[in-house]
């Protein structure tokens, strides 16, 4: 079963719908955790959302309690939300992308998209991950064509995986095949 958090994004069913195609998904908002199914779960997604991460200091939780233990993906809010808690910094950007369509290249460090060269995905957010970033697990996988920022995140040690923008969106080429991707990890 696959744990979806609820960070009360309009685009949260949507990925439910998407990951449903993999298995059964349970979807709770963030401060109402069924921690028996969470405990039962094969695999716990964070939700986009609005805010940042700070402003979910129990889903921080359940990242850390969690890291190493489930498999871990993270999709915008969710994506920050795994970074933040990884010493990263999330600041905000420029320019506002919200229903944003652009061209991401794979980078060398991915694993799971490295016969892949490049993404036309469907962006909706106003922060990103303040570069540079380091960390001996977490690789940056994917990054905007234009604004180089970080797209894609891989940890095949921890299993940690995350999506800047949203597989979940219609804007997205082929993201049925990014999750697809994610589960067979």
């Amino acid at each position: 079963m696959i744990y979806l958090i609820d960070h009360q994004d309009s685009f949260t069913y949507n990925l439910a719908h998407l990951l449903e195609n993999f298995d059964e998904v349970y979807v709770s908002n963030y401060f109402n955790i069924n921690n028996n199914i969470l405990k039962n779960s094969s695999m716990v997604v964070f939700s986009p959302g609005p805010g940042e991460p700070k402003n979910y200091p129990l889903s921080n939780i359940i990242y850390k309690k969690l890291k190493g233990k489930k498999k871990l993906l993270g999709i915008c809010l969710g994506f920050q939300i795994i970074l933040f808690n990884e010493s990263g910094i999330i600041t905000e950007q420029k320019k506002i992308y919200h229903g944003y369509q652009s061209k991401i290249n794979i980078l060398k460090d991915s694993l799971l998209f490295k016969h892949k060269k490049n993404l036309i995905v469907g962006r909706y957010h106003s922060l990103k991950l303040k570069e540079p970033f380091y960390s001996k697990e977490i690789k940056i996988t994917m990054r905007c064509a234009n604004t180089k920022a970080a797209m894609a995140i891989e940890d095949h040690t921890n299993k940690i995986f995350g999506f800047q923008f949203h597989p979940d969106s219609f804007l997205t080429n082929n993201g049925k095949e990014l999750i697809e991707k994610i589960i067979s990890a």
